[in-house]
Parts: C-alpha cells; structure tokens; sequence
C-alpha cells in the first residue's frame, strides 16, 4: 500500500499545541473595531417564511445592522456561484462512499 490509503492513521500536527493550551483560533482573534457577524436560520426544515420581525435585533445595544435575505434579494444579490468542480488530490472526481 502507498502513502495514503483507506483506514491508515493520519498524523496529527495541531494536537500538541491544543492539548498543552497553546493553539490559536480565529476567535482569539481581537482587532480594534472588531465586528461580529450571526446567521439565523430557521429551525424547520423545508418551512415557508411568511415574515421576519427584526425590531427587536436592531434595537439591541451594539447591533449594525440586520439582513434578511429579503434585504439581500432588494440589493441585488444572488446566489453564491458555484466554482466547482470538487476534485481530489489526483483530479479524478471523488467518489461517494455507500
């Protein structure tokens, strides 16, 4: 078997910095006029949105703005292109396990 395979161990680079309290994350991160960002969605599957009510959201203390994908769509914007193709490592197409 080469290199890599189905089922060989991967070595793991990142464990010991994580483990020994070390490691960084992105929500370490702190920069001077730092903004956050909060995607909510609704909780049922496949539901048909009639309206959102965002007063509350945008009158809490710190709040920039709210969207909605309502808002977005006024704005003009659309869909996420796709860049695809997914490849693997080879080019070839991955496949899907069953």
């Amino acid at each position: 078997m080469g290199e890599f395979g189905f089922g060989q161990s991967v070595r793991r680079v990142e464990d010991d910095r994580l483990i020994i309290g070390k490691g960084q994350f992105t929500d370490d991160v702190s920069l001077p006029d730092q903004a956050y960002a909060v995607m909510v969605r609704s909780p049922w599957a496949h539901a048909k949105i009639l309206s959102i009510d965002t007063d509350d959201a945008r009158a809490l203390a710190g709040v920039m703005a709210v969207y909605t994908g309502a808002d977005a769509k006024a704005a003009g914007l659309g869909t996420i292109p796709f860049v695809g193709p997914v490849r693997d490592s080879d080019g070839a197409p991955p496949i899907q396990a069953i």
